[in-house]
């Protein structure tokens, strides 16, 4: 494993994935031997690209061995598959805490000026121009169940690759017409889901998604990589965009 990273840092272009590189996330992501052979050399390539370009550092005396630093790797490229490497570019640092950490927020008002103070506890944050931040246990806790509708490092990902546009608004870069068609799908979508959420109703999707459209289409994407036959059911035309945008999801729609 060791060798293998190696390899991968020092990398440069674009690395050919040899079948110890596959073997390699394999046994760091047993789910990942769903992923047609193609994908998977894909995936190699990216995660290449990533150990080349990002510096993981666990925070808080948390330790992170080169199988688990393979496994964030791994995680956070697989949303990358069909867009590319482009998704990982204007950002270097990956923050890990051994947990959920606190983020300290201030909001001043300009028109009334009234500065708002207060403190979130979070798995995870994604800053436009700044470090992916993770919660280990969280991520643990994802690993443990692959198929619970929940996966920390895509939702995390899908805050960055919402960015690039420079509006995080829920729509990533797109072409013109898919632009235009996947705001409708998602904006009709999202204010059906928000109206079921006001109203008390109990949901088959988090909650949290009715948060802002920027949620609503990262906790889509955990859906799509988690439970994605739970996301066709409950909302067809979001998982369809996603399975455009990401292709085929390595956990079996069943």
């Amino acid at each position: 494993m060791k060798s293998l990273l190696q390899r991968l840092r020092s990398a440069t272009g674009q690395p050919r994935p040899s079948p110890a590189d596959r073997d390699a996330l394999l046994a760091a992501l047993p789910f990942l031997g769903r992923l047609e052979a193609a994908r998977l050399d894909r995936l190699c390539t990216l995660v290449a690209r990533y150990q080349g370009g990002k510096t993981i550092t666990p925070l808080h005396g948390l330790a992170l061995d080169d199988v688990q630093r393979l496994q964030l790797a791994a995680l956070s490229c697989l949303p990358l598959l069909e867009f590319g490497a482009e998704g990982l570019h204007g950002w270097s640092q990956v923050l890990v805490y051994p947990g959920a950490f606190r983020v300290h927020r201030r909001h001043h008002d300009e028109d009334t000026g009234v500065v708002d103070e207060w403190v979130d506890e979070l798995a995870g944050e994604a800053w436009e121009q700044g470090p992916l931040v993770l919660s280990w246990d969280d991520v643990l806790a994802d690993l443990a169940e692959p198929e619970a509708g929940f996966q920390l490092v895509v939702h995390e990902m899908a805050h960055k690759l919402d960015a690039l546009d420079g509006a995080m608004d829920g729509t990533p870069p797109l072409p013109a017409s898919w632009q235009r068609a996947w705001a409708r799908d998602f904006q009709q979508a999202y204010d059906a889901f928000c109206e079921r959420v006001d109203a008390g109703e109990e949901t088959a999707i988090d909650a949290y998604a009715a948060e802002a459209p920027e949620e609503f289409f990262a906790v889509a994407s955990e859906y799509h990589f988690s439970a994605p036959a739970l996301l066709a059911r409950e909302m067809p035309a979001v998982a369809g965009h996603l399975q455009r945008f990401y292709g085929e999801s390595p956990i079996p729609a069943r």
